[in-house]
């Protein structure tokens, strides 16, 4: 990925969370963001152990204090985890955290007696950790019509679908859009800027809604904005915020969240184990987007649906180019992706039906590509500059004006996957399933639809009322 890009989604996290000193991890390289100074560990005697050996490690490190290992939290919680300070979160910069690497150390010996992980990172769950794509949402014109286009299928409320999307709220006026009638939840707490520029990510939820919706009428679906500060959430925080959407929703059919984080691991992220496990036993299904930064490594919640105890809960969903015969430049990819959907250049609602809303951009552009893709991938080739240069650093000038008469074009896995979560739910409908477990299953297994991934070939979960899109070489250097 490119690094200007990967700071540029790191500030804007960072402004989001202004109480929350940010680090990229690991050491090394920038594959995630975590908090500085933080770790976590399972509630009770875990906590306890980790407290302890990593106080003791910390006397035989120099420029570490034994002394600034404390409890940062309540000691019990919803989510199972307990936050433990490690360090002074103001000392170092975004390129990692000397306290959290050497209480990671700490805990190897130990963990490898438990045969299972005791700690770990403080990880920042997101849309897209790594600013991809930079170039959209951007206006689609009312008469291009949505795409996936709405279905024909009615709504019946005694045989709808609940649909909980875990995202960025609705926009004020979602309901002016008459596919969103039945779509009800929180509304995007901040829409703009003191500028009248739209804040990061806004419409997101709003713009899945509408694909779900468009794909599946025959949903009721529910927008939580759990991920309303740029499109983020601390790790600690997410188990705590999934559960309490459940609280006040109840267990819905069919879970959809495009947000989640890589951290090196094969098994998970500590911080939503509890949530995975309370999950299990329940009869909903996990629908989750596999991350936009082009990589094989497992990305979380998504990755769970390769795990033994996981695999018919969670179904991890990648996104195909435009035209549908491949993976979309940007896509992650790999064994734990089980279906990929069209992801790239969609067209939904986003905001302004009841009146034009202008939007500023404020992205930069880029012009090489950071995947090596030979087309015009929408994660490196954005069609609108603002102020900001490759540097990062403001430039003279206003950023480019743009307005929005309802319809958005938007691309990225997060689009993919309440795609697919669409099709669970009207081949619910279809066939009479209420179980979207069973639904997942018996779509998959009667698939035979396929697209090429990375010279694989993939499940490709393709809507009747999708309509591919041309794909654009990339003009030859010069």
């Amino acid at each position: 990925m490119a690094p200007q890009r990967f700071h540029e989604q790191f500030d804007q996290i960072q402004r989001s969370m202004p109480d929350v000193p940010l680090a990229m991890g690991p050491d090394d390289s920038a594959e995630f963001f975590y908090e500085k100074g933080v770790v976590l560990a399972r509630d009770g005697e875990e906590a306890r152990l980790v407290e302890d050996t990593v106080r003791t490690h910390f006397t035989a490190v120099t420029g570490l204090s034994e002394d600034s290992v404390r409890r940062a939290g309540p000691e019990t919680n919803r989510s199972g985890i307990t936050r433990i300070q490690v360090g002074d979160p103001g000392i170092g910069d975004r390129s990692g955290d000397h306290a959290v690497a050497n209480a990671l150390r700490a805990l190897r010996e130990p963990e490898g007696r438990a045969g299972r992980r005791l700690i770990s990172r403080n990880h920042v769950v997101s849309i897209a950790v790594n600013a991809c794509p930079g170039d959209e949402p951007v206006p689609a014109p009312l008469a291009e019509g949505a795409n996936p286009a709405p279905a024909e299928a009615g709504y019946d409320a005694d045989t709808a679908v609940g649909v909980l999307v875990i995202d960025t709220g609705l926009m004020h006026d979602y309901r002016s859009y008459p596919l969103l009638a039945h779509v009800q939840g929180d509304a995007q707490i901040r829409e703009t800027d003191d500028e009248g520029v739209l804040q990061q990510y806004v419409g997101h939820g709003t713009f899945i809604a509408g694909l779900v919706a468009a794909v599946s009428p025959n949903t009721e679906v529910t927008v939580r904005n759990t991920l309303n500060d740029a499109g983020a959430i601390l790790e600690s925080d997410f188990g705590e915020a999934l559960f309490a959407a459940v609280d006040e929703h109840g267990w819905p059919d069919v879970i959809s969240l495009s947000a989640g984080t890589s951290n090196g691991r094969t098994d998970g992220l500590l911080g939503v184990e509890g949530f995975m496990q309370a999950l299990r036993g329940r009869r909903t299904l996990l629908v989750a987007a596999a991350g936009n930064n082009a990589s094989a490594t497992p990305f979380w919640p998504a990755a769970y649906a390769d795990l033994p105890d996981f695999q018919d809960v969670v179904l991890s969903v990648g996104a195909l180019r435009g035209d549908g015969e491949f993976g979309a430049c940007f896509s992650n990819h790999g064994a734990w992706v089980k279906a990929y959907a069209p992801g790239e250049r969609l067209v939904g609602p986003l905001t302004g039906f009841e009146a034009p809303v202008p939007y500023a951009y404020q992205h930069t552009t880029y012009d090489a590509c950071r995947f090596g893709f030979t087309y015009s991938c929408t994660c490196q080739s954005p069609t609108h500059k603002g102020v900001l240069s490759q540097a990062g650093e403001t430039e003279p000038g206003d950023p480019d004006q743009v307005t929005f008469e309802g319809l958005a074009r938007w691309s990225g896995t997060s689009f993919a996957a309440p795609v697919a979560a669409g099709m669970v739910a009207a081949f619910m409908t279809a066939n009479k399933e209420t179980d979207a477990r069973v639904a997942r299953t018996q779509l998959l297994t009667g698939n035979t639809e396929y697209a090429e991934v990375r010279g694989a070939h993939v499940p490709a979960l393709r809507p009747p009322t999708w309509r591919p899109v041309p794909v654009v070489p990339l003009s030859p250097p010069a």
